[in-house]
């Protein structure tokens, strides 16, 4: 499994259910590396997509403690067993964690890569990243060159987990 984030300097990813920052070229690296793959998220994070409707051209899992919740075009499971008997289902590689915090909190041992887009700015923020820098199994396996959108500097950068646990 993967995961997916855009975080600050203090490795926050979002402020009232919003991310922190839209810059075009991590939208569109998003697009490219999920489009054609199974993304896992929370209730949270579905409701913050445009008309709240999962993404096009994927399949969505969402993970939600709600058993009410149903959402059309989507898987929903409601605890992480569900969720992980689901993600069998797939090719590992096929999948990617995209949020929100909980989400990501709960799969990153699972994760074997985690790309990461890293903006050079600290934002008001509710919610947060593990800081990937601070954990032993994580280690930085490419990054690109610092690129710029305005006067914002960002940088993506690939973190490899050395003992993923299994599903």
């Amino acid at each position: 499994m993967n995961l997916i984030v855009a975080a600050d300097k203090n490795w926050a990813i979002g402020y009232q259910n919003k991310l922190l920052v839209s810059i075009p070229a991590d939208m569109k690296f998003f697009r490219q590396t999920t489009t054609g793959k199974v993304v896992v998220m929370g209730r949270k994070t579905l409701e913050s997509f445009p008309n709240g409707l999962p993404l096009k051209k994927r399949t969505n899992i969402v993970l939600t403690a709600n058993p009410a919740c149903q959402v059309p075009d989507a898987v929903v499971v409601h605890s992480l067993e569900e969720l992980l008997e689901e993600l069998k289902k797939y090719d590992s590689e096929d999948i990617y964690a995209i949020g929100g915090e909980s989400i990501y909190r709960q799969l990153l041992p699972y994760c074997r890569l985690a790309h990461v887009t890293k903006i050079h700015h600290a934002y008001r923020a509710d919610t947060y990243f593990p800081n990937l820098d601070e954990l032993p199994d994580w280690e930085i396996a490419g990054d690109s060159e610092e690129q710029t959108y305005f006067d914002l500097e960002y940088q993506f950068l690939l973190y490899h987990n050395k003992n993923p646990k299994q599903i």
